[in-house]
């Protein structure tokens, strides 16, 4: 990951455009080639990002200069840096992924034994597929025999959206799996987070809990 705190503006040039006008912000460079834009507020969500594949292509010279961000749609975020006040980069090693709450193992066991969920004929391969970023919740093959990943939530947000996607990047490398598509399966999924897993590909599918326990009425659709 590289951290760059640094007097900018921000152009977003794409589908829609957006400007952020100068100010102090901090800069974000993590290893899956995401760049992502952040202010002293708003919690975790930056204010304008470039999720990959992308490229960074830097234009500085003493300190001063121009980020050129482009993914593959050929969408840009042009960071318009006045002052560089601290770069720093560290490698954060593998991360053994997100431990899960009691309800998120949980729906991810009952899921795993009823599969069937998803639909008619889908089939399990392996609970917690390990990759080399974090085991992949659970990895199924459909109907028609296709490799699925399906990253479990108790509540579907961008970031288990932005998780699922590095899993099946890297799925998609293995020839023996691929094409690997994916489901994002949530008690409950932000508009947001619907909005794009949609845009890439992904499948959503909202659990309900209780009726997949079997305390409430089992005649009910799970989904």
């Amino acid at each position: 990951m590289r951290l760059v705190i640094a007097r900018c503006s921000v152009d977003y040039i794409g589908r829609l455009t957006a400007h952020l006008p100068l100010a102090t912000r901090l800069l974000l460079v993590k290893a899956d080639g995401s760049v992502s834009v952040h202010a002293d507020d708003r919690a975790y969500k930056p204010l304008n990002w470039m999720s990959p594949p992308c490229r960074l292509d830097e234009e500085l010279a003493d300190g001063a200069g121009t980020w050129t961000v482009t993914n593959k749609a050929g969408e840009q975020l042009i960071i318009s840096i006045e002052e560089v006040l601290h770069d720093h980069a560290q490698d954060l090693g593998v991360d053994p992924g997100l431990q899960k709450d009691g309800v998120e193992a949980e729906l991810q066991r009952l899921l795993a034994l009823h599969v069937e969920t998803f639909g008619p004929g889908w089939s399990l391969v392996r609970r917690e597929y390990p990759t080399a970023i974090g085991p992949v919740d659970l990895l199924c093959r459909d109907a028609a025999g296709a490799v699925v990943a399906v990253e479990i939530k108790r509540r579907g947000e961008i970031d288990g959206v932005e998780q699922l996607t590095r899993y099946l990047k890297l799925l998609n490398r293995d020839p023996l799996l691929a094409p690997v598509r994916g489901v994002f399966a949530a008690q409950e999924i932000k508009p947001q987070a619907r909005v794009l897993a949609t845009d890439r590909g992904i499948d959503c599918v909202t659990v309900d809990y209780a009726v997949l326990k079997g305390t409430d009425d089992p005649t009910q659709r799970l989904f």
